[in-house]
């Protein structure tokens, strides 16, 4: 195995990671405005889909009445529908009940509870920080409090694990819930009764000014609140900070909801009825997405970031502002997935997401890629590294035969994802084995660092909280006691992103993630290239250079 491949092995917990992420996320491409679909009865013959009249049920009880061995309808029944998910499309899934309210939590954007932030340190739950304005905050629980307790429950030091843990906290609205907090030094615990409520899931992280006209901001996914959060960081750049150009990062996005997409695109033209998205499909009839012309807030430059992770709602956006020449997109060719699912919830409470119809960006092209190949498809994001096109922009496969135009007539490509104007590598740093064994023990130094200097660093701004030679150094003794084999000298490539993690995860404990997101954009090539690009009095003339 050569070294690029070596390398890349180091990165593949975090690709599938991402992958799993879009696998819950990526299928959920819903009209907000979908009609209601109803469960047929058997009766309904215009409902019937051609089983038999109950034939699989039928043979269910027949084996469930006289099969030589005991079996579990309910799993031959999920295994039966998942075999038939299997052989239509890689987007279209069935959810099972217990897994649907998690889904959906992400989607709507919020969930009951005592919000707070927590990590798992050695079988012990530690507050990171408790949500502001959020019920935990409103009792007095603090940043480094450790939960030992949850009732009468003891959670701490007996191999509870994060989702035991969460079970325990979580509950209905306006239930409380006591537990047991011991802080810092001390040797008695704390006890407070919290009462849950309901918690935000932001799907906004950040919306700061990155420079003296620029404003930056990271949309996670498009959840039921997406266009309400844009909309409140959009007012606080360009009302309080005179924000003139924009960059918006949906790196890593997976997608969601179609008309938050649609919705915060229509903020960037002031013309109405131009074309944004369309969908359509066997038996959806073509519905076209167009702009509403009621803008509220005047943007000039426009960059969008995109990357391998960037899917479905991401994919809208991305090609709408890139076929209406709105912007510049930045960054790497994007997942490539355009198909639209409708969300079916059947009687036992679990649901099926189907495909039901493509969609299409302005200039007519469908972003999904094939999936003939299914096994090739799950595997296109490694594939993608091994024959380069992650780190050359030469490697970039397009369909020359998918040729499109956009409204001032550059060339674009369907048939696989949304490719950028302007190409920028991946970090190959952060894939190497020495930034992922060191990486590991980065949020446990972290917590002790800041435990032990917290009167001191939370009267630091951002820039004060850069991390010293003296703290470096003991991070790296931690890495070495914790089993590091520090055998060659660290390179000053990954000394600085070591050092830049380091203070960005310290920024973000006491500045929130805005204090996270000045330090790491600071190193971020891409976001560094759309500033470049954004200072340009034609953005879209680069690409030709790339």
């Amino acid at each position: 195995m050569n070294n690029k491949n070596k390398r890349f092995q180091i990165w593949l917990p975090t690709l599938f990671a991402i992958l799993f992420v879009m696998g819950v996320f990526v299928g959920t491409e819903l009209d907000n405005n979908a009609p209601f679909v109803s469960v047929a009865s058997p009766n309904e013959n215009q409902y019937k889909i051609g089983l038999g009249n109950g034939k699989v049920e039928e043979i269910l009880r027949y084996v469930e009445a006289r099969y030589v061995d005991d079996v579990e309808e309910k799993e031959l029944m999920e295994d039966a529908i998942n075999r038939v998910i299997q052989e239509l499309d890689p987007h279209s899934n069935y959810i099972p009940s217990e897994q649907l309210m998690a889904i959906n939590e992400q989607l709507e954007g919020n969930f009951d509870g005592i919000g707070v932030e927590f990590m798992n340190l050695e079988d012990t739950i530690v507050i990171i920080s408790p949500l502001a304005g959020g019920p935990s905050e409103a009792v007095g629980i603090m940043a480094g409090d450790k939960i030992i307790s949850v009732e009468d429950t003891i959670v701490a030091g007996i191999g509870k694990d994060t989702e035991e843990v969460i079970e325990y906290l979580r509950g209905e609205k306006g239930t409380k819930v006591r537990v047991g907090i011991l802080r810092g030094q001390e040797k008695k615990l704390r006890e407070f009764t919290i009462t849950r409520d309901e918690i935000p899931i932001n799907s906004v992280d950040v919306a700061y000014m990155i420079d003296e006209k620029t404003g930056y901001i990271k949309i996670n996914r498009f959840s039921a609140k997406t266009y309400e959060e844009f909309m409140v960081g959009m007012e606080g750049l360009i009302e309080k900070e005179g924000m003139k150009d924009l960059i918006i990062d949906v790196r890593h996005n997976p997608g969601g909801y179609l008309q938050e997409a649609t919705n915060i695109l229509c903020q960037f033209f002031a013309e109405r009825g131009k074309l944004l998205v369309y969908t359509e499909g066997r038996t959806v009839k073509r519905t076209d997405y167009k702009t509403t012309g009621r803008t509220f807030f005047d943007v000039e430059n426009i960059a969008v970031l995109i990357d391998e992770g960037s899917a479905s709602a991401s994919e809208i956006v991305a090609g709408a502002i890139q076929d209406l020449d709105r912007g510049v997109l930045v960054g790497r060719r994007s997942f490539g997935k355009g198909l639209v699912q409708e969300q079916y919830d059947l009687q036992d409470g679990s649901a099926l997401r189907l495909t039901v119809a493509r969609y299409y960006t302005p200039s007519g092209r469908s972003i999904q890629r094939s999936y003939e190949d299914m096994e090739g498809y799950d595997s296109d994001l490694i594939d993608r590294y091994n024959r380069g096109e992650l780190t050359n922009a030469d490697s970039s496969i397009v369909a020359d035969s998918l040729k499109f135009y956009t409204r001032r007539g550059r060339v674009v490509y369907g048939g696989g994802g949304i490719s950028p104007d302007i190409f920028v590598p991946i970090d190959t740093l952060l894939l190497s084995e020495d930034y992922a064994q060191l990486s590991q023990h980065l949020p446990i130094f972290t917590y002790r660092y800041i435990d032990d200097h917290r009167a001191d660093l939370q009267q630091k701004s951002v820039r004060e909280l850069a991390v010293s030679d003296e703290t470096f150094a003991d991070f790296i003794a931690y890495a070495t006691e914790e089993g590091i084999s520090m055998d060659s000298v660290i390179s000053s490539q990954l000394e600085k992103v070591i050092r830049i993690s380091l203070n960005a995860r310290i920024a973000k404990q006491f500045h929130g993630e805005t204090g996270f997101y000045k330090v790491w954009n600071e190193q971020d090539e891409i976001v560094q290239v759309a500033l470049d690009a954004l200072k340009q009095r034609d953005p879209l003339r680069l690409q030709a250079q790339n």
